[in-house]
């Protein structure tokens, strides 16, 4: 579904609405278009629904501080539309996603703007599956929104509210039934871990699934779940100064990382440096495929690291569309024992189909444990690839799409993909063009084996379209 601007703060997406806190209807997240969404939202989950009765809505969100004032507004619309709601309160989004399916509930709501700043909020939306609704059903929603196609419900028919307190714990125990997460090998290793949660919801689960883990050393940095973000949320290297110093400092073995809402996952080595976001999935897949030999899916814009992991054990690797709905299709087109995406998010279809960093951080572990490595020395098994990310801007007039077509029909003897943009294989190497469907700019992600020779990569296809 093609994201729609509004002033550039509300943003309706295939992974849901969010925008700023604030402002007039349509050009913030306002009161008014929470209720908006979240109606229409039901109003399409009640098309959906075969057999009879009420609605049952699960409803979780991330510390951000606007949390508390939306969640009140969307489980008010929710009861107000006659659905019946169970508040998780503060959580993540992994672990309202599988109490979707462990309650049987009709559908889902995460209150979270992902690693966006503190004045963002969104509805991330789910289905019965406990997964992101695909692009023609948030065109769906989008249309009721927009017609007000929705109706209230009678005074007899409202739906009822409860909370549960509980989930966070339950999303832990089914981590730790897994196969392939052995707690006993973790306890035994005697790890000192880090965690930085950015002061939401990563430090309520992170502690309690490593405690969970048999980890009795934990550092924890910013784990007062206040929403009040001491950096930036996005994990990115930039932005972890300060638990790579707490990690070096105070001789940790390994650091974790995760945003707000908690659905990505970077790790710091025993060093300070970091292991790299990209690399989170890849030795997490390693992993998985040393006991589990499959297949991988990642999308276009994802390392190379994993399709060489994957095919050394004997599985094939695909590449998805980019988006989390887009990889979790494609990996169960591919019965994939496991995929994810490069920004440190890993689905384990063993646990659920959706991003998360607790089972990431489970298996990590265990890979770690049984490694007998340190973390340095683990990441050093893998090929280092270097991603550089540009964009174009072009004027509003070109023709977005003929540049991407023209750039395919030069390099049509390469390996090229139209799936999603074009995408450009050169051996190892490889350039990713994506248009945005805001703004006449193409995206130009590359990778090679050095940093110097992704930016040439991608310095030589901007020259081309005139960047």
């Amino acid at each position: 579904m093609p994201e729609k601007f509004c002033l550039m703060t509300l943003i309706k997406s295939i992974s849901g609405i969010r925008g700023t806190i604030g402002g007039a209807p349509g050009q913030g997240l306002s009161p008014l278009d929470i209720v908006k969404f979240t109606a229409a939202y039901v109003s399409f989950i009640k098309r959906k629904k075969v057999s009879g009765g009420k609605l049952k809505i699960v409803v979780g969100r991330d510390a951000r501080i606007s949390g508390d004032m939306v969640d009140r507004l969307v489980t008010g619309t929710l009861i107000g539309m006659g659905a019946d709601v169970t508040d998780a309160g503060l959580s993540t989004t992994p672990t309202v996603e599988i109490a979707v399916t462990e309650l049987a509930a009709d559908g889902g709501i995460i209150l979270t703007a992902s690693h966006n700043p503190k004045e963002w909020n969104a509805l991330k939306l789910l289905n019965e599956k406990g997964e992101f609704l695909s692009a023609a059903e948030g065109n769906e929603i989008l249309e009721i929104a927009d017609k007000g196609a929705y109706r209230f419900a009678e005074v007899e028919n409202l739906g009822n509210f409860s909370s549960r307190d509980d989930m966070i714990a339950l999303h832990i125990r089914k981590v730790l039934a897994l196969d392939l997460v052995d707690a006993a090998a973790i306890a035994k290793a005697g790890f000192s871990v880090a965690v930085d949660a950015v002061n939401s919801t990563g430090g309520l689960a992170i502690p309690m699934l490593l405690e969970a883990l048999g980890v009795k050393d934990v550092r924890q940095l910013y784990c007062e779940p206040t929403g009040l973000f001491p950096h930036n949320p996005e994990p990115l290297p930039e932005n972890l100064t300060d638990i790579s110093a707490l990690v070096k400092e105070q001789g940790c073995d390994v650091g974790f990382v995760v945003d707000p809402d908690v659905d990505r996952l970077a790790i710091v080595n025993e060093d300070g440096s970091m292991f790299g976001e990209e690399y989170t999935l890849v030795a997490v897949a390693d992993y998985v495929l040393q006991n589990t030999p499959g297949n991988t899916v990642s999308n276009l814009s994802s390392t190379r690291a994993l399709r060489d992991v994957t095919e050394a054990a004997g599985g094939k690797y695909f590449a998805s569309a980019v988006g989390e709905v887009n990889v979790v299709e494609m990996m169960k087109a591919k019965n994939a024992v496991i995929g994810g995406e490069g920004n440190g998010g890993v689905i384990y279809p063993e646990l659920h189909y959706g991003r998360d960093a607790l089972v990431g951080i489970a298996l990590f572990l265990t890979y770690l444990a049984k490694s007998g490595k340190p973390c340095s020395a683990l990441r050093k098994q893998y090929p280092s690839y270097f991603i550089s990310k540009n964009k174009v801007v072009l004027s509003p007039e070109m023709d977005v799409d003929a540049i991407l077509e023209r750039v395919a029909q030069k390099y049509r003897s390469q390996p090229v993909s139209t799936i999603d943009g074009v995408k450009i294989e050169f051996g190892n190497e490889w350039v990713h063009l994506r248009k945005s469907n805001t703004e006449p700019i193409i995206r130009i992600y590359s990778e090679s084996r050095s940093i110097d020779r992704a930016e040439e990569l991608a310095r030589m296809i901007m020259d081309e379209i005139g960047g």
